[in-house]
């Protein structure tokens, strides 16, 4: 349950984001537009595919911002402390497009919700804008680094240990090694592509031969 928090002072919210103090229209002047909100944890603030009603400024607590899958497997992408933005927010604003990550709280947090009208107003200011642009880079690097760790270095030792130990002829789908890795298929075609170009094993129709192990066996230990 969201409820409307005592008045914040208007320094420590300038005092996390900076930025605001440049702001047009500026803060004190919006003051009253923007309440703030105090929710517990686990309350969901925004969700996949729906309409983003603002960018938050988080004062307390933190947020956990995660994509999740339609048979209910989740992946954090990020996480919003006091002082941070969220791309999710921006990037949903930017383009006037549905959010395409869930937002919920790790913990009781208290927030400022940017109503998308102010946002708009405020982006058009150098240094508000500047701490958005810069959000974009940072959160860049550190999605690519979870992409990287995702798709080609824990899912790959997984494959190579979920291919030991069956012996050299595998009667396997792609499909079917992805449903027990937890994964889709494209990503262990993907994988057991780069393994066969590797001269590691073999792809037939419905079938895997295991040409050197010790090479997957390195990989999976």
């Amino acid at each position: 349950m969201v409820s409307t928090a005592p008045a914040w002072p208007m320094a420590q919210v300038t005092s996390l984001y900076p930025s605001l103090k440049a702001v047009q229209p500026g803060l004190a002047e919006v003051s009253a537009l923007l309440p703030p909100m105090t929710v517990p944890a686990d309350t969901v603030l925004f969700s996949e595919n729906a309409t983003c009603q603002g960018f938050p400024l988080v004062i307390e607590g933190e947020i956990k911002v995660s994509r999740n899958s339609s048979d209910g497997r989740s992946l954090e992408l990020y996480r919003v402390v006091a002082g941070e933005l969220c791309l999710v927010s921006s990037a949903s604003l930017f383009r006037a497009q549905p959010l395409s990550a869930c937002g919920i709280t790790t913990k009781p947090s208290t927030f400022l919700l940017i109503r998308p009208e102010l946002f708009k107003r405020w982006i058009e200011t150098p240094a508000f804008r500047n701490d958005v642009l810069g959000l974009f880079a940072e959160r860049m690097a550190d999605l690519t680094a979870l992409v990287d760790a995702v798709a080609f270095h824990r899912l790959d030792r997984r494959l190579a240990a979920a291919l030991l130990g069956r012996g050299q002829q595998l009667s396997l789908t792609h499909q079917a090694l992805a449903d027990e890795l937890g994964t889709v298929r494209e990503m262990v075609t993907r994988l057991l592509r780069r393994f066969e170009r590797d001269g590691w094993v073999a792809l037939g129709r419905e079938q895997i031969t295991i040409l050197n192990s010790a090479a997957l066996r390195a990989l999976a230990g």
